[in-house]
């Protein structure tokens, strides 16, 4: 893409950036594609989507792709696709365009190589000849010396006939920033007043890489700048950073964004979050089945921005709800928690909503079919509609996640009811009988005629939970028959469980039909 750099400089003039921060919001998130999205990068996107929506602002997405070295193939896709089921829409960015791209960094060579360029000419930046083993040679040293490793500067004093003699001979180069003082404190939106001194750290960073590409903290400044980014809300490790961005606004004779810096978030054990940790990328969240709605909501609550009971109490709240509570004056500055049962909760609270509303119930059925077609591909089960819907219905409360219903707590929903053995169940054990105890291998065989008896009294009841276990509790008493006993027979023939749920709640899910279909089908075979 070939850019007009020279209007792009000169249109977007720092009154103008001035002018905009006064009256329209601009926020951006800018992930480098050399990993995919993860909690913390999705918590960054979220805040300052939340600010931009509260503001009626614009929300800006930028690849920083400068680190070539690095990049992952496939992540800037992903990383887009992540905030698009997350429910951020984004205001500008590679796949919508906008009025200030390109949005992707590698595609902004010409406006770099240009801001650079006048910062050479003003006597703010300069040209570094330093060879890599020089700079090892000077880290070394001052590991051993014990001192903080940092380039000495050494090129900033080159003559200037030096200079033009190893530009004339081709001597590869990178560009540093003259790195001054910052003693004035940074004014951070969520810390306060922060005093950091970075030319303390440091001797004077690159912003021109040899190969062309800038540093992330030029590009930064830049693309900000020229972006009109009024706020920019970052994580925290960023924060020492802020006064070399600061240093190169006053370079450039740019008014600076305001900038607020996102505490830590901490796993529930106190460890720090990392990227190796495979399980915090939203990519293994959203294939485990946590619901977009359901994680964001679980990563607003341990970083504040709501009121106290918004971060404690699990209730599930819209984008748009969260944008109206979203407060900045309400950020913590110590680190966030994370507590994985409040993401089983809130997953919990999404899937009941969802089975309020038709469309989404069918969309859940659709997905619990394909589920178990895919764990059980061998058997002969009912995957109607009106079957799955009443499963929903009455998990709904007992899940914290759709692939619940195929582990084995909940295997006995998806058996086909022949062939149960209820002989090892009961093998050895004495029962009462018509007040006479009977030892025997298979109760079926024992209480067969009255089993098919109460069946036959079954039918002719509504077929509820309540009627069902109150008919199962009078027939009891009137067969002699003692009710765990009753019970046993009946969830085994039903299910081939020993234990779960009561016997009415499974006969009230599987139904009247299906239900007395399995009890006699079992009851006949074992008793042959």
């Amino acid at each position: 893409m070939k850019l007009n750099v020279k209007r792009i400089l000169t249109t977007l003039s720092p009154l103008s950036v001035k002018y905009r921060s006064l009256h329209d919001v601009r926020v951006r998130f800018a992930p480098s594609p050399t990993g995919y999205l993860h909690l913390g990068g999705l918590r960054t996107a979220l805040y300052n989507y939340l600010f931009a929506l509260k503001n009626n602002g614009k929300f800006i997405l930028r690849i920083e792709d400068t680190d070539q070295t690095r990049l992952v193939a496939g992540a800037t896709k992903s990383i887009i696709d992540d905030l698009r089921w997350s429910g951020i829409v984004v205001d500008e960015g590679p796949t919508v365009g906008g009025n200030f791209g390109p949005y992707v960094q590698s595609e902004r060579l010409p406006i770099y190589n240009e801001a650079v360029q006048q910062l050479i000419e003003d006597g703010s930046a300069y040209r570094c000849y330093c060879s890599q083993t020089r700079l090892d040679l000077l880290r070394k040293e001052a590991l051993k010396q014990r001192q903080i490793p940092k380039y000495d500067n050494k090129c900033r004093h080159l003559k200037q006939s030096d200079i033009q003699d190893k530009l004339s001979k081709g001597v590869p180069f990178c560009v540093r920033f003259k790195l001054d003082d910052y003693n004035d404190p940074v004014q951070d939106l969520v810390y306060g007043n922060v005093f950091v001194n970075s030319s303390k750290h440091e001797g004077d960073p690159i912003i021109i890489k040899s190969d062309g590409y800038p540093t992330y903290h030029f590009a930064n400044v830049v693309d900000d700048h020229y972006m009109e980014v009024t706020h920019v809300f970052r994580g925290v490790e960023w924060q020492i950073s802020t006064p070399k961005h600061l240093l190169l606004y006053k370079a450039f004779g740019w008014n600076p964004p305001k900038y607020g810096h996102l505490p830590l978030l901490i796993n529930a054990d106190g460890t720090k979050l990392s990227k190796r940790q495979g399980d915090i990328s939203i990519k293994s969240f959203r294939e485990s089945g946590v619901f977009s709605l359901a994680l964001v909501n679980y990563v607003m609550c341990a970083g504040g921005g709501f009121h106290k009971e918004q971060s404690t109490k699990p209730s599930l709240e819209t984008l748009e709800s969260l944008s109206k509570m979203f407060n900045i004056e309400n950020l913590n500055s110590h680190p966030g928690r994370l507590n994985p049962d409040l993401l089983n909760d809130f997953n919990n609270l999404e899937i009941r909503r969802k089975l309020s509303d038709e469309n989404e119930t069918d969309e859940l059925i659709k997905t619990v079919r394909g589920m178990v077609r895919s764990k059980y591909p061998e058997r002969n089960i009912d995957l109607e509609t009106p079957y799955l819907k009443s499963i929903l219905k009455w998990s709904a409360e007992r899940l914290s996640n759709l692939s619940d219903l195929t582990s084995d707590k909940f295997n006995f929903l998806w058996t086909d009811g022949s062939a149960v053995n209820t002989k090892e169940l009961t093998k050895g054990k004495t029962f009462k009988l018509n007040n006479i105890y009977v030892d025997c291998f298979n109760i079926s065989i024992c209480f067969i005629d009255q089993i098919l008896e109460l069946l036959d009294s079954l039918e002719k009841i509504e077929f509820s939970k309540t009627n069902i276990q109150t008919s199962l509790k009078s027939y009891s008493g009137k067969a002699q028959i003692k009710f765990p006993v009753l019970m046993k027979i009946l969830r085994t023939s039903l299910s081939g469980l020993k234990e779960g749920p009561g016997v009415a709640e499974v006969m009230e899910i599987f139904g009247k039909d299906e239900s007395l279909r399995r009890i006699r089908s079992n009851l006949n075979s074992s008793s042959i």
